[in-house]
């Protein structure tokens, strides 16, 4: 069931990136060939007007294929590299602000049928439809860990944080029981608190919040939602630019980042706790497709951006049969990344 959601929330994303570019090169007077959704080889394929639209084998990502993207047909008043260098970036940049536009979509949604928040954080106006104590954290090697209690269960019959944490002190070296939630079911397990436990880890080993339902309606959730998005693009865009200090650096490990393997799993997980932390969890991963195609690095859209860069500042388009092997290598060497994450996320499995 993980894999079925992840790849219909990768299908979303890719088809709200493609479309991006698909609908601002047709407004722009392009021709557009093909429409794809995954990489070939072709499964299936139609053709309405001038445009094919296909579904292909590999599902990691899809592409909008242009007229004259090559830099070829200069000519053809129709082909892209025929259109003004601002007119080509904005097709460019479109996938990404659909990518955006996506996430704010997402988030708005949450906020209308119900978005898990702090209880501290309430959007002013909120309807709030109920309050849970909820395990964020769980540390290794700590009695927590060996119960086999885990990040996103509820923990039932306690009303604050802070009469779990009175509970736990009370009761330090007794076996207590703990009831919970997960997944629907309600669950029990003994464990037994620590008297003297690791600096940082506390007697039962887990950090709480406590987390609520709220709904808005219509029109503060969209504004809620794009608040959220606003914010979450700064986030994950200072995040990935420290990652890329630190891998230069020599700091920056690839343990850091998931793959598709790894991003199903939490996928799931995210499923498991509610819909509203699904699509949080859908709407940061749009937002990351975002930011991480807007580094100039050969392949993805800001490296096709420098290139529009460089022309606009010397009045000459850069050779295309150098721009074409570029952004080829850089999609292979992306590839090649993909693979030894994805490697890395089945041996965590492991």
């Amino acid at each position: 069931m993980s894999i079925i959601i992840f790849l219909a929330a990768l299908a979303l994303l890719i088809l709200s990136h493609e479309f991006g570019h698909f609908i601002v090169a047709k407004k722009s007077g392009m021709r557009v060939d093909e429409f794809g959704l995954g990489f070939p080889p072709r499964l299936f394929k139609f053709k309405k007007g001038e445009t094919v639209y296909s579904l292909n084998l590999i599902p990691l990502g899809g592409f909008v294929k242009i007229h004259g993207e090559d830099g070829s047909e200069k000519e053809d008043s129709r082909s892209f590299s025929s259109k003004s260098v601002s007119v080509r970036s904005a097709v460019i940049v479109a996938g990404v602000l659909f990518n955006l536009l996506a996430a704010w979509f997402l988030l708005s949604g949450g906020f209308l049928i119900g978005m898990p928040a702090d209880a501290n954080s309430v959007p002013a106006g909120a309807a709030i439809n109920k309050a849970e104590i909820m395990i964020v954290q769980v540390q290794p090697g700590t009695p927590a860990k060996a119960a086999g209690l885990k990040e996103g269960d509820k923990l039932i019959g306690f009303s604050s944080v802070e009469a779990v944490q009175k509970f736990i002190a009370e009761n330090k070296g007794k076996e207590i029981e703990i009831k919970y939630e997960r997944g629907g079911k309600i669950n029990s397990v003994g464990v037994v608190p620590d008297i003297n436990p690791s600096a940082g880890k506390g007697s039962l080993g887990i950090a709480m919040d406590k987390v609520v339902l709220v709904s808005l309606p219509f029109f503060k959730a969209l504004w809620e939602g794009a608040k959220m998005t606003y914010n979450l693009t700064i986030t994950v865009a200072v995040s990935i630019f420290y990652f890329i200090v630190d891998a230069f650096k020599g700091v920056a490990g690839f343990g850091q980042i998931l793959g598709p393997v790894g991003i199903a799993g939490v996928t799931g997980s995210a499923a498991k706790l509610g819909f509203g932390y699904l699509l949080s969890f859908i709407a940061m991963l749009s937002v990351n497709l975002a930011i991480i195609n807007m580094i100039p690095f050969p392949g993805l859209d800001g490296g096709r951006l420098i290139f529009l860069a460089v022309e606009k500042i010397k009045g000459s388009p850069v050779n295309p049969k150098f721009s074409n092997i570029a952004n080829g290598v850089g999609l292979l060497i992306l590839f090649l990344l993909m693979i030894v994450i994805t490697y890395k996320d089945i041996m965590r499995l492991i």
